[in-house]
């Protein structure tokens, strides 16, 4: 008897297993870029993109899932593979639970280079597409921001006015968290009281949450409230912040450059799916920012000897205007020498056989006599005349020998 009931309890079991895959297989859609899915039958249906290889081009892509259902009710599961999506809808199904932090999101950013599913349960009628966005813009945005935090960091450290902004924006933030601790003064003591703060806590974060979900329609709705809020509590971060004063110890101030370039590494990895390249993209950039500059000047010394640049040599036209225009610098050179201060003119003047000559080249003229230019000239038309010579002579022994 014991056995019949066993073995009905198996053959239960396994067609209960099978009528789920079945149920699953049914249910479960695959999607791909430009698909649009329209359902208006009730129950869950799961979504699924399958991904696509990495390539180093597709760094900045992001695959885009909108749903368009009317109102807030319905139920969102997540998962990597159609099972685990079905797993997390059977646990929320078969036990009560109330789920504060539960995140439904209408517009849903999968990776494109893995398999992503998400699980849609509802009664309404609902549409469903996938779109490949090429280029993220934010994931862009989010790389730049962190290459320029992370160059930046210990300029930024060292900054009052960086100071006061980070100080400025912290208390705006946690001025929350004050005012429930200043409520929680007023709150009577005893154990009632622990039980209202382990609740309020928990409600809070809830709130916290749905006020960064609605942060656009509450900045829209109670404009005034908000800049109110934002302007009174900015005041008071100011006046802490002044009264404290800007940090003045070295340790201090790196350890902030070590925590705005930790941060800058952590936006950086996250402005990218595809995270090798992150990966690879904040160590070549620590690298590159605390690389020794002696062995860069070793590297490039190693380089020019590996590889030498080819020297270029000069013409005989090149050669003469090479020659004219050092000759002129040189003799402004020694033109401003001879007028500055660091020259004594006099006795550099009882050391010369012909001042006049030398006045007249500290005035601009030229430091060649009439004699010595026509020297120059006759010598140097003999010199031409002399290899003109020696050429054709060299030309007809040539021919002779020939």
């Amino acid at each position: 008897m014991k056995t019949t009931i066993l073995v009905f309890f198996l053959i239960c079991v396994i067609c209960m297993l099978t009528e789920t895959q079945a149920e699953l297989r049914g249910t479960v859609t695959y999607m791909e870029d430009g698909d649009n899915v329209v359902k208006e039958v009730r129950g869950l249906h799961i979504y699924c993109y399958r991904g696509r290889p990495k390539y180093l081009i597709h760094i900045w892509q992001t695959v885009l899932m909108n749903l368009d259902v009317n109102g807030e009710s319905y139920s969102q599961y997540d998962g990597s593979a159609p099972a685990e999506v079905v797993k997390k809808f059977e646990e929320h199904r078969s036990s009560w639970s109330i789920n504060f932090f539960s995140r439904k999101k209408k517009e849903i950013k999968l990776n494109p280079f893995q398999q992503s599913c998400i699980g849609i349960d509802t009664s309404h009628e609902y549409r469903i597409s996938v779109k490949l966005i090429g280029i993220d813009f934010w994931k862009v945005t989010l790389l730049i921001l962190g290459i320029l935090v992370f160059l930046l960091a210990k300029k930024l450290s060292y900054d009052p006015i960086f100071y006061y902004i980070c100080g400025i924006t912290l208390g705006i933030t946690t001025s929350l968290l004050v005012l429930i601790y200043l409520i929680s003064r007023l709150l009577p003591k005893g154990k009632s009281m622990y039980l209202l703060a382990a609740g309020g806590w928990t409600v809070s974060i809830y709130l916290g949450q749905l006020l960064w979900e609605n942060a656009r329609m509450i900045a829209m709705q109670y404009r005034e409230y908000v800049i109110w809020y934002i302007v009174i509590t900015s005041l008071i971060s100011f006046i802490v912040c002044y009264r404290l004063g800007p940090v003045t110890n070295k340790r201090t101030k790196k350890i902030i450059q070590w925590f705005l370039q930790a941060s800058s590494l952590l936006m950086i990895y996250c402005s990218s799916y595809f995270d090798e390249a992150a990966v690879g993209i904040c160590i070549l950039l620590i690298l590159g920012y605390n690389f020794p500059h002696a062995l860069m000047q070793k590297g490039k010394s190693y380089w020019r000897v590996r590889f030498p640049t080819r020297r270029k040599l000069l013409t005989e036209d090149e050669y003469h205007e090479e020659g004219v225009r050092e000759t002129e610098l040189a003799l402004s050179s020694l033109r401003g020498y001879c007028s500055s201060p660091e020259c004594n003119q006099w006795k550099t003047v009882l050391r010369l056989k012909d001042p006049i000559r030398f006045a007249n080249f500290m005035e601009g003229n030229s430091h060649l006599a009439d004699d010595e230019v026509l020297q120059y000239e006759t010598e140097t038309t003999r010199l031409l005349e002399e290899c003109e010579y020696t050429d054709d002579e060299g030309g007809l022994t040539l021919t002779d020998s020939d």
